[in-house]
């Protein structure tokens, strides 16, 4: 598989995406989604052909389990943002997670 821009970038966001959950680490919730990330992102490019026969599927599984990440924030996240607390990390996420859903969005499969 040759990369272009676009799979950078989901590497790229996929990665910090899983990172800012990470750094949560005490919280098991984040840890799994942390752990979700990243996950679903050696699904998506590692040559395992089980994922690569289904990678249209995979595509909709990181697809979906990034707006779930988005929509649990708005309805049970801590909105308050106060730099330098964990606090403001659910923003930096969420921009992480549009600017994913924008790449996966450009390598939509036909």
């Amino acid at each position: 598989m040759k990369l272009s821009l676009k799979h950078y970038g989901i590497i790229l966001y996929a990665l910090l995406a899983g990172y800012l959950h990470l750094i949560l680490y005490p919280d098991i919730a984040f840890t799994l989604n942390g752990l979700g990330y990243i996950g679903l992102l050696g699904a998506y490019f590692l040559p395992i052909p089980f994922f690569q026969q289904r990678h249209k599927l995979v595509w909709w599984a990181l697809v979906g389990f990034t707006l779930l990440t988005i929509i649990l924030w708005v309805i049970m996240g801590n909105k308050t943002f106060v730099v330098g607390t964990t606090s403001a990390i659910g923003y930096y996420a969420k921009v992480v997670e549009i600017l994913l859903l924008a790449c996966l969005w450009a390598d939509k499969p036909k």
